[in-house]
């Protein structure tokens, strides 16, 4: 029975083996592109549980924020470089809850609304979404909730109360109080405090929480001013004596995943080797809970093309290679709109596309110029590269990375950089590509998403050993993994051995296949496809967190 009170219950009977209520609690989700309240891999894993929880008929709700400018509208400047536009969203299909309240932040109140999103819809949870843009407050207290990851810290801060106070306001306001309350990343860990000034009792607040990490480096997890974070009201009123025993902190330094870690009863890291990584990480520290993992999917049912999962279904590789192409062909209609390139769907195509980071070494195989060149100018064996992704709006440095791979492309008529990547996009070039090009630092990417979704649409990762890769690849089989480089190498040694990792592997491996022996390239992409589900489907991912995590 749907623990949501009327009009808001479940459209669904609950399926009994999933009864336990759930709250989950997310800065982003990627449930439809038509709903922009996301930015990257965070949002389109949240996203993917949503649908299958819909699917699966859980009865979980996710709790997130209606932001009113959504992360950013990524286009070009008059120089083709990537420019950032701050666009206004607008969501008729959203539904007025009825529900209002005020929260403290920075000792003042502030307003809150809650609009809803039935699961009929998109096919997902329901979800309520949490605004501050309201004629109520003044003109600060409302861009809380106007732009995800606000490059202004302060304002970030505000945004944590936003979902965590926020959302266990509402499901006071609801007159719910669920089981498990879930923490996807830190950015709700105010709700524990919430919790723990409703029951007294960090037993009581334990007892519901339980927490997701997505940060494989201690020095990426967000730290902040524990006397700031008091004047903020982020630990719900309480004294900062009361809040640092809590917290078991003394001095200044407020470390959001440790806090999250001590207040929950049990946190998953989103990998295996994340798992061990995060262990290890976080070995040091005393009172902290239980760190398992819960390996990262995709929901299968949004994203897989159907006539390509009926070519796979039947094992018939003419229909599978012909609905390719006809794919590829989309791809590059969009490819010719934004760049004025004729890309051939005869001709191996090279995918990299996710969020631009450092780690991520979006430019890896432009590093040696002249292997770059040799590939792209290679008339026996033709190869296209394609690249997309959104930096973080202030992150100069990826930003710079990204321009000048546009710049460097200009040069190339089989070389391209795309803007806009978000679902529609997203969904596009995974259909489209031949290879999905995926190179972190290895131990960096904690999970990774993006490759899950493209080896369901016949595309195949060719990766460093890192994340998701390592439960699924088996190179040459199902897909292409470079060596792992000597964790002693400098870091430049390491990006050099990575980098003619990949040149020896396309050439040795990937063309051959491709243009020479295309039985076993088949067989690869077909292995690819068959062997990256159920395993990474996201149906599987929101069943354990039930039999893992919230049990």
């Amino acid at each position: 029975m749907s623990f949501l009170p009327e009009p808001f219950k479940h459209p669904y009977e609950i399926n009994p083996n999933y009864k336990k209520s759930v709250a989950y609690f997310s800065s982003e989700f990627a449930i439809d592109q038509t709903l922009k309240i996301y930015s990257g891999g965070l949002g389109f894993l949240a996203g993917s549980h949503m649908r299958s929880a819909y699917d699966l008929k859980q009865n979980a709700i996710g709790i997130g924020i209606l932001w009113t400018y959504g992360y950013y509208n990524q286009t070009r400047g008059d120089h083709r470089e990537m420019a950032v536009q701050q666009r206004k969203k607008m969501y008729h299909f959203l539904e007025e809850t009825g529900i209002k309240f005020t929260i403290k932040i920075h000792d003042h109140d502030v307003w809150v609304k809650a609009m809803y999103l039935p699961a009929d819809i998109f096919g997902s949870a329901p979800m309520f979404l949490l605004t501050t843009d309201l004629e109520e407050n003044d003109t600060m207290s409302r861009t809380i909730s106007h732009r995800l990851y606000d490059s202004d810290f302060l304002t970030r801060i505000a945004q944590y109360i936003l979902l965590g106070i926020g959302g266990a306001t509402l499901l006071d306001k609801l007159g719910v109080d669920p089981d498990v309350w879930h923490m996807n990343e830190a950015h709700a860990l105010s709700a524990a405090f919430h919790l723990y000034d409703k029951y007294g009792s960090m037993d009581e607040v334990k007892k519901r929480m339980v927490f997701t990490t997505h940060t494989p480096v201690e020095a990426g997890n967000e730290k902040s001013s524990f006397d700031l974070l008091h004047k903020f009201t982020f630990f719900n009123g309480l004294s900062l004596k009361e809040a640092r025993q809590l917290c078991s902190v003394e001095g200044d330094e407020f470390n959001h995943t440790l806090a999250a870690l001590r207040m929950s009863r049990k946190a998953n890291a989103v990998s295996k080797l994340h798992g061990e990584v995060a262990r290890e990480m976080w070995k040091g520290h005393e009172g902290i809970c239980e760190i398992d993992h819960v390996t990262n999917a995709q929901n299968k049912k949004y994203w897989v093309d159907p006539q390509l999962e009926s070519a796979r279904a039947a094992g018939d590789v003419h229909a599978l290679a012909k609905r390719k192409r006809e794919l590829k062909k989309l791809l590059f209609k969009e490819v010719a709109d934004q760049t004025g390139r004729l890309f051939d769907p005869d001709y191996l195509t090279i995918v990299w596309a996710r969020r631009f980071a450092d780690y991520k070494r979006a430019d890896l195989v432009t590093r040696d110029i002249d292997r770059f060149e040799a590939m792209l100018n290679n008339t026996d064996r033709p190869v296209q590269i394609i690249w997309a992704g959104k930096p973080y709006p202030k992150d100069w440095g990826a930003i710079d990375t990204f321009n000048r791979l546009i710049h460097l492309t200009q040069h190339y008529p089989n070389a391209a950089v795309l803007v806009g990547y978000e679902l529609s996009l997203s969904k596009l070039m995974k259909d489209g590509s031949d290879i999905w090009l995926n190179n972190p630092v290895v131990t960096r990417e904690a999970s990774g998403t993006s490759g899950m979704s493209a080896a369901m649409n016949g595309s195949v990762n060719f990766s460093t050993y890192d994340g998701w890769v390592c439960e699924f690849s088996k190179d040459g089989h199902n897909s292409f993994v470079i060596p792992e480089a000597d964790p002693a190498l400098s870091d430049e040694a390491r990006d050099q051995h990575d980098m003619l990792g990949f040149y020896q592997i396309l050439e040795t491996e990937v063309l051959p296949s491709y243009y020479d022996e295309q039985g076993s390239w088949w067989n690869i992409v077909l292995n690819s496809m068959n062997e990256v589900v159920p395993f990474f489907d996201s149906d599987r991912m929101a069943d354990e967190y039930y039999t893992k995590m919230y049990s």
